[in-house]
């Protein structure tokens, strides 16, 4: 039988922490556009480890997880009280470029999408 829990907590968590980013007044974390991509627990919800992603690149991404892993300790704490968790799980900041990436894709997509647009327009002139 299937355990969703850990599913369910990795969830909580991600809805939690980004609240908690809002709060935090480091101005390193409010470089630019920050979000949470997702966070895969242990299925003992021991562990969690977390993907952070910036619409300002990689790098600002890189110095948004240097400052979740120093205030890592308050982090954990305001979990556990939110959550109402016995014992919060130790977490992991990982930095990604997936938001960068997703722009990238959706630029050339809306051009290819402009293009064809031109060249009917360009169809429909010459008939």
């Amino acid at each position: 039988m299937p355990n969703y829990r850990a599913d369910r907590m990795s969830e909580d968590i991600q809805r939690e922490l980004a609240a908690i980013l809002r709060e935090m007044k480091d101005p390193r974390l409010h470089d630019g556009i920050l979000s949470i991509v997702r966070c895969e627990m242990a299925h003992d919800l021991s562990y969690c480890k977390v993907y952070i992603s910036s619409m300002n690149g990689l790098e600002t991404a890189k110095s948004a997880v240097k400052a979740l892993k120093n205030a890592q300790g308050f982090i954990r704490h305001e979990l556990g009280i939110r959550l109402k968790l016995r014992y919060a799980p130790v977490l992991a900041f990982e930095a990604t470029d997936s938001i960068e990436y997703s722009a990238n894709i959706s630029r050339i997509l809306n051009d290819i999408d402009l293009g064809a647009e031109e060249n009917n327009d360009e169809d429909d002139n010459d008939q």
